[in-house]
């Protein structure tokens, strides 16, 4: 490692003081995906500081969808992935596959990097106790199959667990009334959990640096907007598709008495710890 003077670590950590006072007790809850996930270095960097945000009293939790892999172990089982507006049709066979996925290779797999850090990371799909129950999605575009819209959280499990120091790490899969699983959408999944659980943060890791008012034109990026802008801005079109779910998450989570939701880069080195431990953060910021 390179020599770094030392005032100028501690006047990092002089810096993260009022938030960590602030923060101590508190649920901060993290919606990992994208190249975050897919890169070997920048996922171990996001495994060092959700371990890091549990070793200073926060109480993570982390939810994650897993997109490309699902699709990646379909093509290798003989199926074509089919989106409608972003949604992917989910026939009996693709939902085996996702939950396969999600809730085995790709859930066990960060549960073992987090438990390599030291934090105590205990791994749950929304089938697990009931935790995310959901109903079929219906469309005007045909049917979507086993594609789910959550209707109720269940967080018994989840308080037990955050009480007790483990480190939930939810994946996207739901439950249905008959027992039947649901693909739902992580970032859904996330602000749903987070008003749940009363977080004070909800934080949402994507691949750009924030919400644009002008995509791609990356001078528009908005620092900071209210629930009432994130909710215009979805309704006039102005947001980018792959941003609507991740506004969409923000105000579910605000509406729920969230004090905070950021859409941050997840692409830079420890970007979790910058947002949350330093005075000037990054991505955007909703508020309600």
């Amino acid at each position: 490692m390179p020599n770094i003077d030392p005032t100028v670590s501690a006047n990092v950590l002089i810096e993260a003081l009022p938030y960590l006072r602030r923060f101590y007790g508190k649920t901060i809850v993290v919606k990992y995906g994208g190249n975050a996930m897919i890169d070997e270095t920048l996922k171990s960097q996001v495994m060092q500081d959700i371990a890091l945000l549990h070793y200073v009293g926060i109480r993570p939790i982390l939810v994650h969808g897993g997109g490309p892999e699902i699709s990646a172990l379909m093509k290798q089982m003989g199926h074509t992935p089919t989106f409608v507006d972003g949604l992917r049709v989910t026939d009996a066979a693709t939902m085996e596959i996702v939950e396969m996925v999600l809730a085995g290779k790709t859930n066990k797999g960060i549960v073992a990097l987090l438990n390599r850090q030291g934090a105590k990371a205990v791994g749950l799909s929304g089938k697990d106790a009931n935790l995310i129950v959901a109903l079929k999605m219906e469309s005007d575009k045909g049917d979507l199959g086993y594609v789910g819209e959550i209707v109720q959280v269940n967080s018994d499990l989840l308080t037990l667990l955050v009480s007790e120091g483990y480190v939930p790490v939810i994946s996207s899969v739901a439950i249905g009334a008959d027992g039947e699983s649901y693909n739902v959408n992580a970032d859904h999944v996330a602000g749903h959990i987070a008003a749940k659980m009363g977080a004070e943060k909800l934080v949402l890791l994507t691949d750009v640096e924030g919400l644009y008012a002008n995509y791609p034109d990356k001078s528009s990026i908005i620092p900071e907007m209210d629930i009432e802008q994130a909710a215009a801005m979805i309704a006039s079109g102005a947001a980018d598709k792959g941003m609507i779910p991740k506004l969409e998450a923000c105000i579910i989570a605000l509406e729920g008495g969230v004090a905070r939701a950021h859409m941050i880069d997840g692409r830079q080195p420890h970007s979790l710890l910058i947002e949350i431990f330093t005075d000037t953060g990054i991505g955007t910021m909703v508020k309600a």
